[in-house]
């Protein structure tokens, strides 16, 4: 297919891909508790949290690769159309919210998701919760990527008529 832009797909014409997100441990429940151990007694070069962070290493990893296996593997895949969580090695897609869905994104960092550094995406339409990507890395990036993507989404939309 020819196009203007080389890398630039009309949503009406097909679905592209334009970034994926893998989500980091802080997505999880245990990976949130590792990230408040590891910060207990803030940034002093002795504190509480440096020696957690090294005993709970072996923790860390089993969690880690969990979230690499067949059955715990999730990616946040941002497209010209929608936001999709995809689950397993092979991409299935699990759940999705459309351009249309939300008007706004909101960033949540929950207690340890700091230490990584991660968030919750929270997509909303007026005040009501649509959709929720949990353990975002670098959370605020992923979320000026889908409101501009949403931007050029309606854009395009409003050109077409419709």
């Amino acid at each position: 297919m020819k196009q203007a832009i080389a890398g630039v797909t009309p949503s009406q014409t097909a679905e592209a891909t334009i970034m994926t997100v893998w989500p980091s441990i802080s997505a999880l429940g245990i990976g949130r508790w590792i990230g408040r151990m590891c910060m207990l007694g803030g940034s002093s070069p002795f504190a509480l949290g440096k020696l957690m962070a090294l005993l709970l290493i072996p923790v860390a990893i089993n969690v880690f690769f969990h979230m690499l296996s067949p059955w715990g593997a999730r990616r946040y895949r941002l497209t010209n159309r929608r936001v999709i969580v995809e689950k397993g090695l092979k991409p299935v897609e699990d759940r999705s919210v459309e351009f249309d869905r939300f008007d706004s994104i909101e960033v949540d960092v929950l207690p340890g998701q700091e230490w990584y550094p991660a968030g919750e995406l929270i997509f909303k339409k007026g005040q009501v919760e649509t959709f929720r990507l949990s353990g975002v890395p670098r959370p605020e990036t992923f979320r000026q990527t889908c409101l501009k993507a949403r931007q050029s989404y309606d854009a395009v939309k409003k050109l077409s008529g419709a």
